[in-house]
């Protein structure tokens, strides 16, 4: 059983063999190595990568979807000029991992489904987009392999989002109009001031957050020096702040979840360290204060008990009535195009949704990102996208394992990485604002954080049997 799971998460994964024979990589990988072997300005490739990713990941909240995409494409020209002027035997040449492989295979799956759209002009436009994206993530995934470019993109992650989340506090304590009909007229809440910072959307702004959240909380334990430390706790409370307020419920559903899941990876990363008491208890006592910190808040807050109560008031609640129609006609839209979809993107989604949409009940997505995907890539890409999320949490537990063994205390990003992922996806069990610039981007930078310390199975049984644990490993 266990060689199976292996041989499905591709675990003994190793592509350089394959390489070594493929007449395509030999072909293109190394072209113009020797211009770049002459070239100043290639020798620091790695380094205008990371300024070009910095640009994206600064501006993001604030500039408008095309300039985002405009700086997409420089990163998607630059990664080939690096890769067709890297030496065919080099780290940067061979660093293709399981989690590449399937977002090539979800890529693939996309293309075909854009070539059997019924909306083929619409689906190609956002099959462009999601090419952008998927090869945002190939020059994170090089890129990140570096600790101090890693370092460098996770510290201005969380200032952009600091400066985000302090402006999303002053629409708290000064108001701020409401831009869209975010909650149900009937409701008490209906006046409260739903903080949206400058996303926009309180729905995004959260889950442009979530991230920002962890990576705080797992700042305050990485970083060494203190007034690090006092960084770290700073953003960490500013973040969960306007989180909080933006009353965002698939927001706090995340932020819930990827909580939880930082607690258990440093659990799990400490235990080796911890009396027997604690490694078998420190999970439920801090899973028990968490709930019963919930259970307070729900109690003597108002605002949070009532917005709470509305994920159960199923159709009572305006909002939620509205997903259910949505997703009403999302299934039959699936039932209609099981195999592949409907083709890629919103544009798409945009011409055939109003064939199955209820009265009065026009909507842009499918308010799930799983639905999204069945909708847009049938359930071949869907079953693709799941697997591709397998094999990156696998890939994540596996070097988890492995840096906590080497005492490498890199693996506490590799923490924030999985526990990003899985925050964000609760989210997007419920909303879409995953498939917006501002989320997607930092979404394949976690995955593309997680890729880039990947090393084959046989490595890392090797590098255990080298390295002393007692000696860790420089950062």
């Amino acid at each position: 059983m266990n060689l199976v799971w292996q041989r499905f998460t591709l675990s003994y994964f190793i592509v350089q063999d394959y390489f070594a024979t493929s007449y395509l990589h030999r072909a293109l990988v190394g072209l113009l190595s020797s211009w770049r072997q002459s070239s100043i300005l290639l020798q620091w490739g790695d380094t205008i990568a990371a300024a070009l990713l910095s640009l994206i990941y600064l501006l993001a909240p604030f500039v408008s979807t095309t300039l985002l995409g405009l700086l997409l494409v420089a990163c998607v020209g630059f990664w080939l000029l690096l890769t067709l002027s890297d030496d065919a035997t080099s780290t940067n040449a061979s660093s293709f991992t399981p989690i590449h492989l399937l977002v090539l295979a979800y890529w693939a799956i996309a293309a075909v489904a854009t070539a059997f759209s019924p909306v083929k002009k619409a689906a190609l436009s956002d099959l462009v987009t999601l090419t952008l994206y998927l090869m945002l993530f190939a020059l994170c995934a090089r890129v990140l392999r570096s600790s101090r470019l890693r370092s460098w993109l996770i510290v201005l992650y969380l200032h952009v989002s600091l400066i985000v989340s302090v402006y999303g506090l002053r629409q708290w304590f000064f108001g701020a109009d409401a831009l869209a009909t975010w909650v149900d007229p009937t409701s008490p809440l209906s006046k409260t001031t739903r903080v949206y910072s400058y996303l926009g959307n309180p729905n995004l702004l959260a889950g442009y957050l979530i991230p920002a959240v962890v990576f705080s909380l797992v700042a305050i334990v990485a970083w060494r020096s203190w007034y690090k430390k006092a960084l770290g706790l700073t953003a960490l409370i500013v973040n969960s702040a306007c989180l909080v307020l933006t009353f965002s419920r698939g927001g706090w559903i995340g932020l819930v979840a990827s909580i939880l899941t930082v607690m258990a990876l440093l659990i799990y990363w400490w235990s080796v360290q911890m009396p027997p008491f604690w490694r078998t208890w420190s999970l439920p006592i801090i899973l028990g204060g968490l709930v019963g910190v919930l259970v307070l808040a729900v109690i003597f807050i108002e605002p949070v008990r009532l917005r709470v109560f509305s994920i159960f008031a199923d159709r009572q609640d305006s909002s939620n009535n509205f997903r259910r129609n949505v997703w009403d006609a999302v299934f039959e839209m699936i039932r209609a195009r099981p195999i592949l979809g409907i083709g890629p993107g919103h544009n798409a989604f945009n011409k055939i949704y109003p064939l199955y949409q209820r009265p009065r009940y026009s909507a842009l997505s499918a308010y799930s990102i799983l639905l999204e995907i069945a909708v847009e890539t049938g359930f071949i890409g869907l079953g693709c996208f799941l697997w591709l999320l397998v094999v990156t949490f696998n890939t994540g537990y596996m070097q988890l394992r492995r840096l906590r063994q080497l005492e490498n205390k890199e693996g506490f990003w590799l923490i924030g990485a999985i526990a990003s992922m899985v925050g964000m996806l609760a989210h997007g069990t419920v909303d879409t604002v995953w498939f917006r610039p501002e989320v997607n981007s930092l979404w394949w930078l976690v995955v593309a954080l997680i890729a880039s310390y990947w090393t084959p199975l046989s490595q890392n049984k090797t590098q255990e049997l080298t390295s002393p644990s007692s000696e860790p490993a420089a950062n």
